[in-house]
C-alpha cells in the first residue's frame, strides 16, 4: 500500500458536525464537504490542529463499517 502527504487548502471549508457526535460535547468529530476526491475531517475540540484528509473511498468504507 502506498502512502502519500496530500496538501489540501481548508481555509474555506464549512464544517459540519457528524450526526454520531454527543450533544454533550464528547465525540465531537466534523466534516467538511466540497472538496473534490478526499473528506477532510477533524476533531470540533481541537480544531486548530491539523485536519486528516480521506479519499473518498476510504471514507466510505470507514462509513459503512461503522454503520
Amino acid at each position: 500500500m502506498r502512502s502519500e502527504r496530500l496538501r489540501v487548502d481548508l481555509t474555506a471549508a464549512t464544517w459540519r458536525k457528524s450526526s454520531y457526535s454527543n450533544s454533550d460535547g464528547g465525540n465531537c468529530v466534523e466534516v467538511a464537504d466540497g472538496f473534490a476526491g478526499v473528506v477532510p475531517v477533524r476533531d470540533s475540540k481541537r480544531a486548530e490542529q491539523a485536519a486528516l484528509v480521506f479519499g473518498v473511498s476510504a471514507w466510505a468504507v470507514f462509513v459503512r463499517d461503522v454503520r
